[in-house]
């Protein structure tokens, strides 16, 4: 009688999002294990066609899928052939529309669902289902009036907390955990993952922290301007948002994507943060002479918009992008200022706590002086500053 020899399944990963902070980690991390990573996006992460391929967009277990999920005709006929994945990871958003608006739940929904129509019924090996949301999940930024209550009194939520429902407004986090409630049929373990302010190194992202935070402090140096904190003193002196290190981000959903002991087929809920308390006020001045730039003694500035400091600043990080011979980028693929401007004006609390995720084994800390201070080195490694 032959004896059949049994083979471990390959794990097989789709990465929607591979481009961005956290798609990035995941795949570097998944490929470091050997496994087999698809990886979809508008676009691949480079610029321009003069930026040689890196050792990732070399590696034969890496296939990247240029793709536009709001178009349902190409979703499918991009992911029709994708028998063996195994495991989704979901880190992208569709960014077209402003947060909280009708328009964009139904964008984002309508992504995750032509997805799911080309994944579901050919992916017969499918065993976790990995969706990124955020701590935004606990808040609305559209409450109608005062966010006073919020403020003052300190917010830990965790992941048990309700919906937050309003008036107006609707958060398509929402969305996308009902549409894998209703898809995967409590067929297919899902888990979600809710970062806070997510740091990490992307060209690719709309709300890109260390890219704005070091294109304005590298031109800071550059000019020899006071590195100044633009902001309430609220949010200067207390903790508005956790920190969460992209890197810790892809470990946690990496963990709950292989171990049986987390998973849950109805769904299982994690805040994905640092766990560190530190306020702009203990770490900012680090950040500043970390770029070399000019720290005043007087770090905070109400008055102090960056939308407004750095409305003309194009030409001077073109200046620097040549001098330096870094990636060629316009100051706008990295930085965004209207988004530090929110940022650091928060009007209401988003803080989580850990204790679920430390509970059950996930125990990976960062502090978030040294997630910051990591990946501008990264950043500088990867030539995108100086």
């Amino acid at each position: 009688m032959a004896v059949e020899k049994l083979q471990k399944r390959r794990d097989v990963a789709i990465i929607f999002g591979v481009t961005g902070l956290v798609g990035k980690q995941l795949l570097e991390r998944l490929l470091s294990s050997r496994w087999k990573v698809y990886g979809v996006a508008r676009r691949p992460e480079m610029v321009n066609m003069k930026i040689k391929k890196s050792p990732i967009d070399k590696n034969p277990n890496y296939h990247f899928i240029s793709c536009n999920l709001l178009d349902p005709f190409e979703t499918q006929m991009k992911l029709s052939g994708l028998h063996d994945v195994t495991h989704v990871f979901w880190v992208t958003w569709a960014s077209h529309f402003q947060l909280d608006t009708i328009e964009c739940y139904d964008q984002n929904k309508a992504m995750m669902s032509n997805a799911l129509d080309s994944i579901l019924p050919i992916a017969k090996g499918l065993s976790h289902f990995s969706l990124q949301t955020g701590t935004k999940h606990y808040v609305s930024l559209h409450g109608g009036g005062s966010f006073d209550h919020l403020v003052k009194r300190v917010c830990y939520y965790d992941e048990n907390c309700p919906r937050v429902e309003t008036q107006v407004g609707c958060n398509f986090y929402y969305a996308l955990e009902d549409l894998l409630k209703e898809r995967l049929g409590g067929v297919v373990p899902w888990s979600v993952h809710r970062p806070g302010l997510i740091m990490g190194s992307s060209k690719k992202t709309l709300y890109n922290f260390m890219g704005s935070l070091c294109v304005y402090g590298s031109i800071c140096k550059y000019l020899n301007l006071p590195f100044v904190f633009g902001g309430r003193k609220e949010c200067w002196e207390e903790q508005f948002v956790d920190a969460s290190d992209a890197r810790l981000v892809a470990d946690q959903q990496i963990w709950a994507a292989t171990n049986s002991l987390v998973q849950s087929k109805n769904g299982q809920a994690f805040n994905s943060i640092n766990g560190d308390g530190s306020t702009w006020k203990d770490i900012w001045g680090a950040i500043g002479e970390k770029f070399g730039a000019v720290v005043p003694w007087e770090m905070l500035s109400e008055d102090f918009t960056f939308s407004g400091f750095m409305s003309d600043k194009g030409g001077v990080w073109k200046e620097i992008v040549k001098k330096e011979g870094l990636v060629e980028t316009e100051i706008d693929h990295l930085a965004n200022w209207y988004f530090l401007d929110a940022l650091f004006r928060c009007p209401v609390k988003m803080l989580g706590t850990r204790e679920k995720a430390d509970r059950l084994g996930f125990t990976t800390r960062y502090c978030a002086l040294d997630s910051i201070s990591h990946w501008i080195d990264v950043m500088r490694k990867e030539k995108l500053i100086p």
